[in-house]
């Protein structure tokens, strides 16, 4: 597992981080709007999306929308019987809706706005300062139960998987790999306490605790890995870091038990191509590159490539 450390100690070290999660303006003191004459759910909308479209804000209608929706008990505004599209909202409801909004117009993302965001088919937990996972993580994950499933069943095995999880944020990977392989085991590492926190949390809402162990660990710091040696080898590792590759990435150590699957920034397999055929040492083959929904190229699967 120590062999882990150089190549995650390098993605985690670069300079960028995944955008627009934590860098929005909290102003206190936010004027109330108008609202004379709205009422109803539909109403709220299209004021709220028009305010937000003046403002800049991103996703207006989706914003408004699902901040509606929230107040009103519901996921989405879709799923709204159309009766209480409609009908008169109560004076709490109102106010609730113009305050969570004056936080949008402050650029607070919705996730955080509304304390919650699904996953995968799960619900989760959300909370400011752990970062909200990307609608293409999904398919991270999707990408990682293909390879699952399709790998051969070692004769005599009775334990799923053991998976790492490098950077667990609000458990978002971890959890949804676990409740879609009832036999898995995940270990899930983070340096911050909130991110930890936050994943133990979730865990527990959805009765998973007993299969996820939380370790709070830096791994950019040398020799932080011997703190997972307890639990043997895992059978692959899965990462979606916050920061970027740079150009001077640290020396991988040679010995690779399993696989790696990344989530990356579009510009990097390109980078990482290049970087390991000119290490030919390090017996590491990047086995394919996998394109998102909007088709950039967003996944690694790396592996050993000697026996």
């Amino acid at each position: 597992m120590e062999s882990w450390g150089p190549m995650l100690r390098a993605l985690l070290s670069g300079p960028g981080r995944r955008g627009g999660t934590r860098g929005w303006a909290f102003r206190s003191g936010q004027p109330h709007l108008p609202l004379a004459g709205l009422s109803s759910a539909t109403e709220l909308v299209n004021h709220w999306t028009g305010v937000f479209e003046k403002r800049g804000i991103p996703e207006a209608r989706e914003s408004s929308e699902y901040i509606v929706a929230h107040v009103l008990g519901a996921k989405t505004f879709q799923s709204l019987r159309p009766a209480l599209r409609t009908q008169p909202l109560s004076p709490q409801q109102l106010q609730c809706i113009q305050e969570l909004s004056s936080c949008r117009l402050q650029r607070m993302p919705v996730q955080y706005i509304l304390g919650e965001w699904d996953f995968k088919g799960l619900s989760l937990k959300m909370a400011p300062p752990v970062f909200i996972p990307r609608p293409e993580t999904e398919e991270l994950v999707e990408w990682v139960l293909e390879e699952v499933v399709q790998r051969p069943r070692v004769e005599g095995a009775q334990d799923g998987p053991l998976i790492l999880e490098v950077g667990c944020g609000s458990g978002a990977i971890a959890l949804s790999l676990l409740s879609q392989l009832p036999e898995s085991r995940v270990i899930a590492v983070d340096k911050g306490e909130a991110a930890i926190s936050l994943t133990h949390e979730n865990a527990q809402r959805l009765r998973l605790q007993d299969r996820i162990w939380m370790v709070p660990l830096d791994v950019t710091l040398e020799g932080s890995w011997t703190h997972l040696l307890p639990w043997g080898p895992v059978d692959l590792v899965v990462s979606n870091p916050p920061y970027v590759f740079h150009q001077d990435m640290e020396q991988l150590a040679p010995e690779i038990r399993r696989n790696i699957f990344l989530e990356v920034d579009p510009r990097q397999p390109e980078l990482v191509s290049r970087w390991l055929q000119s290490r030919p040492d390090l017996d590491l083959q990047l086995v394919a590159v996998r394109r998102d929904f909007c088709g950039r190229p967003r996944f690694l699967h790396i592996r050993r490539s000697g026996p």
